[in-house]
């Protein structure tokens, strides 16, 4: 089958050895010798014409069947489909049926280039997202600009894009502002306008002016590398169904050949009218139509497509097993910050009992520059003097906050739960408050606190009822966040269940609890590196990557590009929609290859209908599995 240098299915119709064949493309040229084959077939049946003419009607599709049967057999592959059709011909030439025996081989053969075809049509797709890799980029070196390779830029250059250019790495805008594409990323064919002090992803098109990017990771790191390891290292990952088709096609191809000649010959025994060409011929349709090509092609192609169908819609599974294990999961579980909000926070409030606002503020800030949460980072872009402070031992507490020295003076920011550590007395009405609030504690003394708005994401109400709707009973959020913040997001949205409060051994502790069910299938969303722990433990663990941590991507087994919470009940579906491709094929196959299969043994069928039979159920697999291929999100009910 026509393969590129990156993954591709490995299912190129090739019933026993997995085969990859190197042929580069489908061009009008590959059709020459079928279309010279099928002319000399239809002229001789209409001109009956004798065995020579047959033989050169066969040679065309024939002989590279041959050399592939031959270079199987050497490997000590017996029993595969080239030499189960060169069978099936040859026995039908030796019979004296020649018309069908050109018939077998011509007809295998154009079914083998719709296949290709449709391959090719699923290797595109990952081809595609291929070439978005940037070729080159121009970075600031001794003050003017050069041209030179993605992959020899360091973090903390100075990268220049013009319009129309991709961005080569992940990096900070210096610009005023920028629009950019998206889509190659995200799926999402909508600009996103990005200002400055803002991250811009590698991948992402300049659209209408140039601008200057702090480059902040090296290339190896930057989400597009990421992304184009994870969908390439996706087709290596087989669903449980794809290998039980290509275990069963193993096993299967030689006891077709066993029972081919056991209804060639056991009806000598049984029957007083034997003729042996009769009951030869029964077990050549049999050889023709047990052929497991629609299967072994169709199915590896219908979860090859479910993988490039999700990263068009900027969802990356990272193995077919993934997609199988998505139908079966029904309860969601999701973290806040991030996930279900916007985790775009900006400072509401100051207050303090002893300190100025802004002083109480600058002092936060001080301390919270040390840490990447995003609480944190909204507190440090409210203080615009926080440049040039400077604190000492500063410790990030996972799921409680930092603490740290300002000259002589201890530091702490960060939850109630910081301070019942250190039993440190606050003002207690912060518990009722319904925003995210920083704590501020010096020299153990409670010394005010720092309101924080966040906003829930557009799209989260409606990924809520969408998984709903697609059997999902039981949606659950976790946050670190107050009870008080939690109860306020999910009641806004109707999750069913949410705890806060929860460090990230607590997330840890619930996803424990729940996997002790065996009836529970369970996804987890997040974005932080607090939620790692979280991803691992679940089935199936689903990352935002838009903005996640590293720790996260690496860790989930499916990534949301877009950050959008609706994306999960894309993912569902899509996942539905592939494996329930799979099931018609693998229904279809069977149960029409078992119907003919019948037909032929009792001398029913005939070899032109073991024929049409073979080559349509292949093609009408393939078609199917090519329907996956066209999934879109904003399409779908």
């Amino acid at each position: 089958m026509t393969t590129h240098t990156q993954s591709v299915p490995d299912a190129c119709c090739s019933c026993c050895g997995e085969r990859r064949d190197e042929k580069s493309g489908m061009g009008w040229k590959r059709f020459i010798l079928p279309a010279v084959s099928l002319v000399l077939l239809v002229s001789g049946i209409i001109l009956e014409m004798p065995l020579f003419w047959y033989i050169i009607a066969f040679l065309p599709v024939g002989l590279p069947v041959m050399r592939e049967a031959w270079a199987v057999v050497v490997g000590k592959d017996f029993f595969n489909e080239y030499t189960l059709m060169l069978t099936a011909s040859v026995g039908a030439f030796f019979i004296g049926e020649y018309p069908e025996g050109v018939a077998v081989m011509l007809f295998y053969s154009v079914g083998e280039l719709f296949q290709e075809s449709a391959v090719s049509r699923a290797q595109n797709n990952i081809k595609a997202l291929l070439d978005i890799r940037p070729d080159s980029a121009t970075v600031l070196k001794d003050g003017v600009y050069r041209e030179t390779r993605p992959e020899d830029v360091s973090p903390g250059e100075t990268l220049l894009v013009k319009a129309g250019e991709k961005v080569p790495l992940d990096g900070t805008l210096l610009s005023d502002y920028g629009s950019f594409n998206t889509s190659a990323l995200t799926g999402e064919s909508r600009p996103k306008t990005i200002r400055a002090g803002e991250t811009v992803l590698a991948g992402m098109i300049s659209i209408d002016k140039v601008v200057e990017i702090r480059a902040e990771k090296a290339y190896a790191d930057s989400s597009l590398a990421r992304i184009l390891e994870m969908v390439q290292e996706a087709s290596s990952r087989k669903a449980k169904t794809e290998l039980l088709i290509r275990r069963f096609a193993k096993i299967y191809t030689p006891i077709v050949f066993l029972m081919a000649l056991l209804i060639a010959f056991i009806p000598y025994f049984l029957v007083t009218d034997y003729v042996f060409n009769d009951w030869l011929y029964r077990a050549l349709i049999f050889l023709v139509i047990s052929c497991p090509c629609a299967l072994v092609i169709s199915v590896p192609l219908g979860y090859f497509g479910g993988i490039g169908a999700a990263s068009r819609n900027g969802i990356l599974f990272k193995g077919a097993n993934f997609l199988d294990l998505m139908t079966s999961v029904n309860t969601v579980v999701m973290d806040k910050t991030g996930t279900l909000t916007k985790g775009v926070f900006k400072v509401k409030d100051v207050v303090s009992p002893v300190y100025d606002r802004r002083k109480l503020l600058d002092i936060t800030a001080t301390i919270e520059k040390y840490s990447a949460h995003p609480v944190a980072k909204a507190i440090v872009a409210a203080s615009p003097d926080v440049e040039t402070a400077i604190a000492a031992q500063v410790e990030e507490l996972a799921g409680l906050g930092v603490k740290g020295y300002i000259g002589e003076k201890e530091i702490m920011a960060g939850n109630r739960k910081l301070m019942h550590k250190y039993a440190i007395s606050y003002d207690e009405s912060i518990d009722t408050l319904t925003e995210t609030v920083v704590i501020v504690a010096i020299d153990r003394q409670y010394a005010g606190y720092v309101s924080i708005a966040d906003e829930i994401k557009d799209d989260a109400g409606a990924a809520i009822q969408n998984m709903r709707a697609l059997g999902i009973n039981r949606t659950v959020m976790l946050s670190g966040d107050r009870s008080a913040v939690v109860n306020q997001v999910a009641s806004a949205l109707g999750v069913d269940e949410f705890h806060g409060d929860l460090l990230p051994e607590g997330k840890v502790k619930y996803m424990e609890t729940l996997k002790a069910d065996p009836s529970r299938i369970v996804a987890f969303v997040g974005d932080g590196i607090n939620d790692a722990p979280a991803l691992a433990l679940s089935d199936v663990g689903i990352a935002m990557g838009g903005m996640g941590s590293d720790a996260a991507i690496e860790v989930a087994d499916v990534v949301i590009q877009t950050d959008q919470p609706s994306k999960i009940a894309v993912a569902i579906r899509i996942a539905k929609t592939t494996k329930r491709i799979v099931m018609q094929n693998i229904v279809l196959a069977i149960s029409i290859k078992f119907v003919v299969m019948l037909l032929g043994a009792f001398g029913i069928a005939t070899m032109w209908e073991a024929v049409f039979a073979d080559v349509g159920v292949a093609l009408l697999a393939i078609l199917n599995s090519v329907r996956i291929l066209t999934f879109h999100a904003d399409k779908q009910n």
